[in-house]
């Protein structure tokens, strides 16, 4: 063999084994305000290649089946056209996007409880949906978003309306034409009955690992096992690949133990705990090639004022899990 036949044989290996650019993602929160520069340029210089863009559509309760979105009421980076703004200037520093529409209930009860009584609200609620999601899908169309999420933590109304979601699934696919994700809750994906008409299987990935105040790495790569053996099993099934739409941690004590706690009046205060929980998840997904990548929640617009050493929330900006972020992200 030529030496030149070796090196083109050399090329096709290479090529052939290469691994798909990780998703190293920021979920990028709305604002009250347009961005420019000074919003963009952090996310550039902790690494990430991706923002969720996240605009909101607002139910009055659980039962009700009207969803208000894109008024003048909500704030510039819920709507549409601040969605598209935000999208425009993070193009500009070549950050790729994932729109992710959500929907909040009136004093933030879980979306995953929302059930109608009765079959004309159901119908009334698949209505405003689609009027919602549609919406959004022509701006993923407009703008060339990577990827559209078709829905956040939803379960009850996917349990309750499958048809309506096959079918939804298939007029998004009319209007857009990138690639599709779910949200589905940590305790939720294994039961979506729609992986296999989408490209990414979505998960918000607040399993819990750990019961420790403050945990070691060892700790929650030990606690990832279980979760992990359920996750491969179902991207394999499905010959899909895993997205963590949504993962992190809060810098308070017990941050593994229930990490999709919210809780505002918690007042503990743990970034030990928030790194090494934050460095486990790394290491136990981001070298698997059936893992596609995630977007770590939360990120937010003004970056000096986020985070910092008396934040106990989710946020990794100006704590020392950011470091673990940008190593992770950098490296890839």
């Amino acid at each position: 063999m030529t030496l030149f036949r070796l090196l083109i044989l050399l090329c096709i290996v290479t090529s052939c084994s290469a691994q798909p650019e990780k998703i190293n993602g920021l979920s990028f929160v709305a604002s009250p305000i347009p961005i420019d520069e000074t919003h963009t340029k952090p996310v550039v210089n902790v690494g990430a290649n991706y923002a969720a863009i996240m605009p909101f559509g607002f139910i009055r309760n659980l039962e009700h089946p009207e969803i208000v979105h894109n008024t003048d009421r909500q704030w510039f980076g819920e709507t549409r056209s601040g969605a598209k703004q935000y999208i425009e200037q993070l193009r500009k520093k070549h950050i790729k996007i994932m729109i992710k529409p959500q929907i909040w209930v009136w004093r933030g009860e879980f979306t995953g409880y929302i059930k109608m009584s009765n079959e004309a609200d159901w119908k009334t609620l698949e209505e405003s949906y689609s009027k919602f999601i549609l919406e959004y899908a022509h701006l993923a169309n407009e703008t060339k978003a990577e990827i559209f999420c078709i829905g956040t933590e939803l379960e009850n109304f996917v349990k309750e309306r499958p048809n309506y979601w096959h079918n939804l699934i298939k007029k998004i696919k009319t209007i857009y034409k990138g690639k599709l994700t779910y949200a589905a809750n940590w305790d939720e994906f294994k039961r979506t009955p729609f992986w296999g008409e989408l490209d990414y299987i979505g998960v918000d990935a607040y399993f819990p690992v750990s019961d420790k105040k403050t945990p070691t790495i060892e700790d929650c790569k030990a606690g990832w096992q279980k979760h992990k053996t359920t996750i491969k099993s179902l991207s394999e099934t499905h010959a899909k690949p895993i997205l963590f739409t949504e993962y992190g941690y809060r810098s308070m004590d017990f941050t593994g133990k229930e990490p999709w706690e919210s809780d505002h009046t918690i007042k503990s205060l743990n970034f030990e705990g928030q790194t090494n929980a934050t460095q486990a998840l790394f290491e136990e997904f981001w070298s698997e090639e059936w893992f596609a990548g995630g977007f770590i929640w939360k990120w937010f617009h003004n970056y000096e004022e986020s985070g910092g050493e008396k934040d106990n929330q989710f946020t990794p900006q100006n704590k020392p899990v950011e470091t673990v972020l940008q190593t992770f992200y950098k490296t890839e």
